[in-house]
């Protein structure tokens, strides 16, 4: 496993290099979609290393951004025509051969009732919802530039957000200042973790109860 992270992390760097703004949007969209890709592991690295090799890495904070923020919406975009075109029965019997389960879609469907456009913004700061979100927005006929309006929203903050944790933990990385970069990570997963818990773990909880 070890040995395959390395080399996934050595195609990203080489590929980067030549793929550019065109590849980190490639890969947002996949984590917008079907494809179980965090984007935890595309924003962070580019980043890094477009701050810290400028010549190899050709590329600026706000491109990233900006090619994150348009992949995310593809991407979701995707899923959401997908959902809004195939109808809930298809989704649901077919899904969990694309990684949607029943299970997950039935959840994200009480979290867009109950959140409506205000809960499309938020799943995007959020695990477990945030690749799902388009499927019950579809579903459910939502106005699609509106979907589209709090998703751009979302997505840049929370680009924004890991582009800022690559040049800092980089910066920490270099200083050998290695508890800073634990503290930041680890404040970062607390954080995520106490908005998955109020925002989407205490609501399906409520509405599986009731």
């Amino acid at each position: 496993m070890h040995n395959a992270i390395l080399q996934l992390i050595a195609w990203y760097k080489s590929s980067l290099a030549t793929g550019g703004y065109p590849l980190v949007a490639l890969l947002m969209a996949m984590e917008s979609s079907l494809v179980p890709l965090p984007s935890e592991l595309v924003i962070p690295p580019a980043a890094h290393l477009a701050h810290t090799h400028p010549d190899q890495y050709p590329l600026t904070l706000w491109g990233i951004v900006l090619a994150g923020t348009l992949g995310s919406w593809l991407g979701a975009s995707a899923m959401y025509w997908v959902a809004r075109l195939a109808g809930r029965p298809l989704v649901m019997r077919f899904g969990k051969y694309c990684f949607i389960p029943a299970q997950k879609v039935e959840g994200a469907e009480r979290w867009a009732a109950h959140y409506g456009g205000m809960g499309i913004f938020v799943s995007r700061l959020l695990p477990v919802v945030r690749h799902l979100i388009g499927v019950p927005a579809g579903i459910v006929r939502m106005n699609y530039w509106k979907f589209s309006a709090y998703t751009v929203l979302g997505s840049g903050i929370w680009c924004g957000v890991l582009c800022w944790l690559g040049v800092t933990v980089g910066e920490e990385q270099m200083k050998g200042e290695y508890h800073r970069v634990t503290l930041l990570l680890a404040g970062t997963m607390l954080v995520l973790a106490g908005l998955y818990y109020f925002f989407v773990h205490k609501q399906m909880q409520k509405q599986h109860e009731g």
